[in-house]
């Protein structure tokens, strides 16, 4: 017999004082193996202030993870989340939190990864640009199908002992990669993707359609996408896992009757045990394969396989930070070299290219260089040029020979940050500015260290992009020190 598992302690009126950098609620105790040292517990959904009965889940040497048992005392600050499935869904860990708390919590992140992380030296971090749409800004929600839908306790306890388990079409539950929540409503994306979601789902239960099985990869109808762009433009994309094609054409004409207002009906059928699309042919129903997202009288196409920034209105706001701290707001008889590194779909470097004399945009994956390459020529934009490759590949000393010296420099990179390569590159270069985006200020602050022998930092600015959620991007200005000074 294998030795039975120690059972979890359940720790009683434990007072939660803080929120850590990945949205977790922090309380402290005294170890009970060494008094007199204190152990940091991580809790989801908990807010500063709360007195709560907390059973631990997982323990750890230094640490320990839990949940919040009992409340016994609720925080002051805490406020009543509107969405029914708050708590089990896991997409916005904070709508317990007022958005003035959100806003420095993420402030506060990104101070605590410049103190602990960067080390370096900065200016007082401005306060989080907060997004004036904290409900139902996302352009673009991606939902799975399952053939039984994950039940909570409750559900299960009052549920008949032979009642059938229904499908779902909703989020996968955080950490079960085969456990998928049915979603009835999602208040951060535009009410028509609920309508378009929901009449999927009935039309398909009503008809006998399969649900996908995520452990045995059968089943027709498997995820859904759905993109609303800010002008007003809808995009939906059924991907099936089977090659059935009369049940495939029923989905599609219920959507097309049903909403004549799409204007990219799209579906893809995918047969590979992954639900990436990135390799598979896009097939057009009706419409464009394309919607267009608009910004400062800019178009940008969007496909089904393209980036874009998830909130609309506030990536324009991220990108006026990030133009402002590169110096290219207004015209003037200076224009300078710009560099775009980690361009993508060169949505930055169309848009700050109007106050620059050429922008060279650098990316990894060949299909976003392409939009790039298209955005351009759909905006009379011809003062770009896009690379695609592996950054540390292709920002050589010679392509910067062939390129001409950047004056200026925008690095927006994954959250895994810049390659050491890339980094040693740029310090190589000696951009006289350089403004760096980010979406993971633990990455950035390692980065700015490294950058820091040759540059100074001159402004921080937080942007929410994601409200209710820990996400936070970080807009760092960065100005070549003098020489003497290096």
């Amino acid at each position: 017999m294998g030795r039975k598992k120690k059972e979890l302690p359940l720790l009683e009126g434990i007072d939660i004082v803080d929120v850590a950098a990945e949205g977790k609620a922090i309380a402290k105790v005294e170890r009970p193996d060494r008094p007199g040292q204190q152990m940091v517990i991580f809790i989801p959904y908990g807010a500063p202030g709360d007195i709560a009965d907390i059973k631990i889940d997982r323990k750890k040497h230094s640490f320990a993870e839990g949940h919040i048992e009992r409340l016994v005392k609720p925080s002051e600050i805490r406020v009543e989340p509107r969405c029914r499935h708050f708590g089990i869904c896991g997409g916005c860990k904070w709508q317990h939190l007022p958005y003035e708390a959100q806003l420095d919590l993420k402030r506060r992140q990104v101070v605590d990864a410049l103190d602990r992380i960067g080390k370096v030296e900065y200016p007082e971090v401005k306060s989080t640009l907060g997004s004036k749409q904290q409900w139902g800004y996302r352009n673009k929600m991606e939902y799975t199908a399952c053939d039984k839908r994950w039940r909570t306790w409750e559900e299960m306890r009052s549920a008949e002992a032979d009642a059938p388990v229904l499908p779902a079409l909703g989020f996968h539950i955080p950490g079960a990669f085969d456990k998928v929540l049915h979603i009835e409503e999602c208040l951060l994306q535009e009410e028509k993707g609920d309508q378009i979601r929901n009449a999927i789902y009935d039309f398909a239960v009503t008809n006998g359609l399969s649900f996908f099985n995520i452990r045995d990869n059968h089943g027709l109808l498997r995820t859904v996408m759905i993109r609303t762009a800010s002008t007003g433009e809808i995009m939906v994309c059924v991907v099936f896992g089977e090659a059935d094609s009369e049940g495939i054409k029923a989905v599609m004409e219920m959507l097309e009757d049903r909403f004549p207002e799409i204007d990219s009906l799209l579906y893809v059928v995918n047969l590979k045990l992954n639900d990436s699309i990135t390799d598979q042919k896009v097939e057009v129903w009706k419409g464009r394969d394309y919607i267009e997202e608009e910004m400062e009288g800019l178009h940008f196409r969007v496909n089904a396989k393209s980036f874009y920034q998830t909130n609309s209105a506030q990536a324009y706001e991220l990108y006026k930070v990030a133009r402002r701290f590169a110096g290219l707001e207004e015209r003037s008889d200076y224009l300078p070299l710009v560099y775009d590194l980690y361009t993508g779909t060169g949505t930055i470097a169309n848009f700050v290219a109007r106050n620059a004399r050429k922008v060279v945009g650098i990316e990894y994956v060949p299909e976003a260089i392409e939009d790039a390459k298209l955005n351009s020529k759909v905006n009379g934009i011809d003062n770009t040029l896009f690379y695609a490759g592996d950054m540390k590949n292709v920002l050589t000393d010679s392509f910067i020979q062939e390129h001409g010296c950047p004056e200026v420099m925008i690095v927006d990179p994954p959250r895994a940050g810049m390659h050491e390569d890339v980094v040693k590159t740029i310090l190589r270069t000696l951009p006289g500015v350089l403004v760096y985006v980010s979406c993971n200020p633990a990455t950035q602050a390692r980065d700015l260290a490294l950058l820091s022998e040759a540059y100074e930092i001159t402004d921080v600015q937080p942007v929410d992009m994601f409200p209710h959620t820990h996400h936070v991007e970080n807009v760092v200005r960065l100005q070549l020190r003098p020489q003497g000074s290096r």
